[in-house]
């Protein structure tokens, strides 16, 4: 039996956020050490308990769930003293036109019955790293406040990674958020730059095994999910639950619903019923932002890409552990994807571009390479693996 993988997410559920839960649910041969709960989306509080929630639904209340930072990294914010002193302002600005007022748009969600883990998420990254050297994938689908923390904690975190992914920036492109900004970088542009800064310095001393995947909207906004493609998944998940059913013989009184299969596959229906009512409000913020009928999902690929990475053998042309550095432009191919490497940094003081991911694609900067940066995926190919995957469920023991 191949190797396990240990994997540790850093997440703020959000809606495509709980798409990669449900994906990272389906795979057998990963160990989900831990997840870290972000504030982002939503609230630090109401991320923890949307992560409870939807794991709780699918009857996985084994996998650690740290809470986050309260704030962002520069709070409260550098323009406070300006603000009147009758409303100011005591949280951070949340996406809940995006995703909801609890961050799971339509969605009915159980409340949470198991306890947060007492080990916050900073500490979490630490402690999982260290028990787990050279060999984590780590995956950070919200704001890096989490990771940020955790280097000032441990600042030999990067060479004690095998890989970190992250899902964030816009480089040369629209923003979702600002004109020039994407909502992750957006939400904490200090943490972003700080993780970014760390993992330079452990690659320019040869201490990285690969360079960092970032991947920004320009490409992860090529995976639209359609009305069509979600019912393709409910059916599909119908169907493999009536495949897995034994008919049943009325001479031998009610179904034994103990069977691992069939507890499984109703309770998978059920997640999947809510993860849709948690689409149907998304799709109809895209439609009100000029989109149409649609979703953009990023925070799936982010993880899906980062899993089939790690279960390749093969060397690649962008890995950090190469016996000459890296030119800038150099291209290579993840899972789905096409990738270019450059030096990257983000804008912490512009009036109109603070949080912009900025690429020196022409090495003006005359710095080294320190982020493979996704430039194409092949969105249809990405979603049939992500609905296949989601149809068939978590068939596996816990």
């Amino acid at each position: 039996m191949p190797p396990r993988l240990p994997l540790f997410l850093d997440c703020d559920p959000g809606i495509d956020d709980a798409i990669a839960l449900g994906y990272l649910l389906c795979q057998v041969d990963v160990d989900i050490i831990g997840i870290a709960a972000s504030g982002g989306n939503v609230s630090t509080a109401q991320v923890s308990a949307n992560v409870q929630s939807w794991l709780e639904l699918a009857g996985r209340r084994d996998i650690p769930i740290h809470p986050g930072s309260r704030f962002p990294s520069a709070w409260p914010p550098a323009d406070a003293d300006r603000r009147s002193a009758a409303s100011p302002r005591a949280e951070p600005e949340y996406a809940d036109l995006t995703h909801g007022p609890t961050g799971s748009g339509y969605a009915q969600l159980p409340l949470p019955s198991t306890p947060l883990s007492p080990i916050d998420a900073a500490q979490a990254w630490v402690d999982t790293a260290r028990s787990h050297p050279g060999e984590l994938i780590g995956v950070i689908i919200g704001p890096a406040t989490n990771l940020a923390l955790a280097l000032a904690l441990e600042p030999e975190l990067p060479s004690l990674m095998r890989r970190l992914f992250i899902m964030g920036g816009a480089f040369n492109y629209r923003g979702n958020t600002l004109p020039t900004t994407e909502w992750n970088v957006t939400f904490d542009p200090e943490a972003t730059a700080a993780v970014i800064a760390s993992f330079d310095q452990a690659h320019r001393q040869r201490a990285l095994q690969a360079l960092p995947v970032i991947a920004p909207i320009e490409a992860t906004e090529a995976l639209e999910m359609t009305p069509a493609r979600l019912q393709a998944i409910l059916d599909g998940a119908r169907a493999a639950h009536d495949e897995a059913t034994p008919p049943r013989d009325e001479r031998l009184g009610p179904r034994d619903e103990t069977s691992e299969v069939l507890v499984t596959g109703e309770k998978w229906r059920d997640w999947l019923a809510q993860m849709a009512e948690a689409l149907r409000f998304y799709f109809e913020f895209h439609e009100w932002d000029g989109l149409g009928y649609i979703a953009h999902i990023h925070d799936p690929f982010v993880l899906a890409c980062a899993l089939e990475w790690a279960r390749s053998t093969e060397a690649t042309a962008t890995s950090a552990g190469s016996s000459e550095p890296l030119a800038n432009g150099t291209r290579g191919t993840l899972p789905w994807a096409t990738t270019i490497c450059a030096p990257v940094d983000v804008e912490l003081t512009g009036k109109l571009t603070r949080g912009e991911t900025v690429a020196d694609w022409l090495g003006r900067w005359g710095k080294g390479v320190n982020a493979e940066i996704i430039r194409t995926i092949d969105a249809q190919t990405f979603l049939d693996h992500l609905g296949e995957t989601l149809s068939k469920g978590p068939h596996h023991d816990h």
